[in-house]
């Protein structure tokens, strides 16, 4: 699930840092979650699914985070 994670991030063209930034947590913070270290928050899910949203419009935090 997490390489699912990381693939989406690759594909809008960020790098670990931006996403954190994005979602307002650091960058080594980011991480953590990413590797599955901890958890995202609802909100962080919540905005991670409005990055992706134009290239996948019908996208649901299901499948981001648990598919």
């Amino acid at each position: 699930m997490y390489n699912k994670i990381r693939g989406y991030r690759n594909m809008l063209k960020l790098n670990q840092e931006e996403m954190g930034k994005y979602i307002g947590v650091t960058k080594q913070s980011y991480h953590l979650k990413e590797t599955g270290k901890t958890k995202f928050t609802k909100e962080e899910m919540k905005k991670i699914k409005k990055l992706l949203l134009p290239l996948f419009p019908y996208i649901t935090i299901d499948e981001i985070f648990f598919s």
